[in-house]
């Protein structure tokens, strides 16, 4: 960690709501005028999408039937741990930009660059104040790698794993035209790496907050409609609770139907999500902002 150049982290699995969180953390840094050095999680997979499809075809021929975005064969751990320590360190690091679609990859036509591809390796801008990563292994810990140690507030973001299975099986039928028998087989394959590699980071993390719905969804794979954010509650836990000087009565008295479920846990509505981590990390950035100054 470092308080000259301080990094955050939100981790969570695509469709899990980093996104919500995400804005969140823009909305207060920009009201603060402070200038983030804005890093994907995707830019530190180790192959692009049509190297990932040939390498996941390997991996069968093996018969390794795990092979995923999840684990650390198919990404660079220790190039991200690198990142993190070169910027705490220094203000600056390299990275690099993966192109989901046509839109992200118009701007990089002059490389001739695809959808699917990495832009090349760059520094951050050297002038940005906070390095902000969003991604999957943003507090990973390995025997090799201890990405965690190096960022100074962690936010997990994971909704309970029916929901996230419900999320993905929608999205990728709807949204990328996969059959639902396809995405099912991709949880399947993912589930050793999800366990061993997502998991375990989130007693890592400094902020939980998990999406909790109301309505029944014991068999993910027959729900026919995602649960909306009205039949749902969010449940936000800090893990170090000493460290940040909450007023949580004060959250309360302004997030309408929270509660607190245990000491250092409060439940909202999971539309107030956004509201409720603003409200809870904007004194937590405050004191970021200061101690940097301070150095």
């Amino acid at each position: 960690m470092s308080d000259r150049h301080p990094i955050i982290s939100i981790t969570g699995s695509s469709g899990a709501g980093t996104s919500t969180a995400k804005r969140a953390f823009e909305a207060m840094c920009a009201r603060e005028g402070v200038k983030l050095a804005v890093v994907e999680g995707d830019a530190f997979h180790r192959y692009d999408r049509v190297e990932m499809k040939a390498q996941m075809a390997k991996a069968a021929e093996r018969g390794d039937n795990h092979f995923s975005h999840f684990g650390p064969d198919a990404n660079l751990f220790g190039e991200l741990e690198k990142l993190f320590r070169s910027y705490g360190e220094t203000g600056v690091g390299r990275v690099r930009k993966y192109l989901h679609d046509e839109t992200e990859a118009a701007p990089y036509a002059h490389l001739e660059l695809r959808p699917g591809e990495f832009t090349p390796w760059e520094d951050t801008p050297a002038d940005s104040d906070m390095l902000f990563y969003e991604g999957l292994h943003g507090a990973l810990v390995t025997d090799d790698v201890d990405i965690a140690q190096h960022v100074d507030l962690k936010i997990g973001v994971v909704p309970v794993v029916n929901l996230e299975w419900i999320q993905k099986i929608h999205r990728d039928t709807s949204d990328r035209g996969y059959s639902e028998e396809s995405v099912v087989a991709t949880i399947l394959r993912r589930m050793p790496d999800y366990v061993n590699y997502i998991v375990p980071q989130f007693q890592h993390t400094d902020i939980n907050v998990q999406r909790v719905p109301v309505v029944d969804t014991s068999d993910p794979f027959i729900a026919r409609d995602i649960p909306t954010a009205d039949e749902s509650l969010s449940v936000i836990r800090l893990e170090r609770i000493a460290r940040f000087d909450v007023d949580f009565l004060y959250l309360l008295a302004m997030i309408e139907r929270s509660f607190m479920s245990r000491r250092n846990t409060i439940v909202v509505p999971a539309g107030k999500t956004q509201m409720a981590m603003e409200l809870l990390i904007a004194p937590i950035l405050s004191s970021i902002i200061e101690n940097r100054g301070e150095v």
